[in-house]
């Protein structure tokens, strides 16, 4: 009897505890809510493409800088990558955060279509990524302080996303070999933490080389470079029969010549392959190579290709995905106030969403393994290194998709910020649970071994090429 006694003691302090480790972290983060929103604002405003967020990344390092964090500029031969680190010993707990932005998506905080005249912009709410894991970051660092708890927090800064697998070369460079476990989340239009997967990507620019001449007097003697690029397109294009249904290929014409009355003497066409499985993606990549060559034979022209990057697939760990989902739960969703409902309700009738409805802002979506994903990232090749949990916020207006001008208004709103404190509270929680519970990163790290199986070895997509630090010009 003694002993259930002692037990049910325990339980109740350990609970109240908890409770009070909760409420702290919550009201410290509801107290920096402006703080934040105007730091996630201010690189709304910046909205720097991928390894061009110079300002950006000296917002988070300074903001990081500030408090104590130990700041590695440039890593992995990113001006734009860092990390910044408190702490010292073990567990090493890391998290991510991106601020690059999306080309050609410029627009105003307004629930209308209207460019802001800029060349960039967030529709993909990575302003308010960076910004939410740099404040769970520093919440975690303050409780290792005030606790006098040993353990490492390290934040990455992770570059260009974005088609530029910035991630990639930070695991390349083995910056997350001594990691224990790695926590992000995204922006999006509900609240989640279920395990999901994402799509392996590779892709490149390919370039075709041809000869010059006057269209109208000399056909005969240019031979078209955009000949080579609409060739190669109709033969990828012939070729979607062929590979499986759940694979796909994208593709923009990047330079088409200048002028119908010139043979263009240089085209090219930019190229994404994906599927749930990276070596299926290797295969048709190269089968796209083999059309892109023999696209050249056929023209006359001369072709070269430049591998601009490659992710692994998502491998989800349940173990941490859990314990996300459980403080996600406590964190609760979004309220929005009467005005914002009148802004959301707008932004539903610009995508024509019959029956739209706001209350998915404010729940948790039910725990569930979500498959098949149709996405990619490069937090795939971190998971494929070390134990990785993710999750989403409503930073925009349910129904909203990614890549849209609604998200980039959204995102430049109180919307977007409520949403990302959402984020950066769960994280916070997350990570200093597992400071707490070291036999659950065990378990993770047993989860993740069994997955991959104990015969991986780590082969990056985009090969040992320099980062392409000039893909988006």
């Amino acid at each position: 009897m003694k002993k259930v006694q002692h037990l049910l003691c325990f339980l109740l302090f350990s609970g109240i505890v908890f409770a009070q480790k909760t409420d702290k972290i919550l009201s410290d983060l509801n107290a920096k809510k402006d703080f934040y929103g105007t730091i996630a604002q201010q690189i709304w405003s910046f909205a720097e493409m991928g390894f061009q967020e110079e300002k950006s990344a000296a917002l988070l390092q300074q903001t990081l800088s500030n408090e104590g964090f130990k700041i590695s500029k440039s890593v992995a031969g990113i001006p734009t990558a860092f990390t910044a680190e408190y702490g010292e010993g073990l567990p090493v707990i890391g998290i991510l955060g991106e601020y690059d932005a999306l080309p050609g998506l410029s627009q105003e905080a307004v629930a209308e279509k209207k460019s802001a005249g800029k060349s960039a912009g967030h529709a993909c709410g990575h302003h308010l990524f960076g910004t939410a894991s740099t404040a769970a970051a520093i919440e975690v660092k303050n409780w290792l302080k005030t606790n006098h708890k040993k353990g490492t927090i390290r934040f990455y800064g992770c570059p260009a996303e974005e088609g530029g697998s910035g991630k990639v070369y930070l695991v390349r460079e083995g910056l997350f070999n001594d990691v224990d476990a790695a926590l992000h989340w995204h922006p999006s239009d509900a609240n989640d933490a279920n395990p999901g997967s994402a799509l392996a990507n590779k892709s490149a620019k390919f370039r075709f080389y041809g000869i010059a001449s006057h269209a109208g007097m000399a056909p005969e003697k240019g031979r078209s470079a955009l000949d080579g690029v609409e060739a190669m397109d109709m033969m990828v294009n012939m070729m979607r029969e062929h590979i499986p249904s759940d694979a796909r290929i994208h593709y923009v014409i990047t330079n088409g010549g200048k002028a119908p009355n010139v043979v263009p003497d240089f085209a090219e066409v930019y190229y994404y392959v994906r599927h749930s499985n990276r070596k299926t993606v290797l295969e048709i990549f190269d089968r796209i190579t083999k059309a892109a060559e023999g696209a050249a034979l056929g023209t006359g022209t001369k072709m070269e290709y430049e591998l601009i990057g490659g992710t692994h697939e998502l491998l989800p760990n349940t173990t941490l995905q859990k314990m996300m989902y459980v403080n996600l739960v406590k964190v609760g969703g979004v309220t929005y106030t009467q005005e914002e409902k009148e802004f959301g309700n707008q932004i539903i009738q610009s995508l024509g969403i019959e029956n739209g409805s706001l209350e998915k802002a404010s729940s948790i979506q039910p725990y569930k393994i979500i498959d098949p994903s149709f996405g990619s990232t490069d937090v795939g090749d971190v998971s494929f290194t070390v134990p990785t949990a993710g999750m989403s916020s409503a930073t925009w207006v349910p129904g909203t998709p990614a890549h849209s001008w609604q998200a980039v208004a959204a995102g430049g709103t109180d919307i977007g910020n409520k949403g990302m404190m959402v984020a950066a509270k769960t994280i916070a929680l997350t990570a200093i649970d597992l400071f707490l519970n070291p036999t659950q990163i065990l378990k993770a790290k047993a989860e993740l071994e069994e997955k991959r199986g104990k015969d991986f070895k780590y082969i990056p997509l985009l090969g040992d090429r320099k980062p392409a630090l000039d893909y988006r010009k």
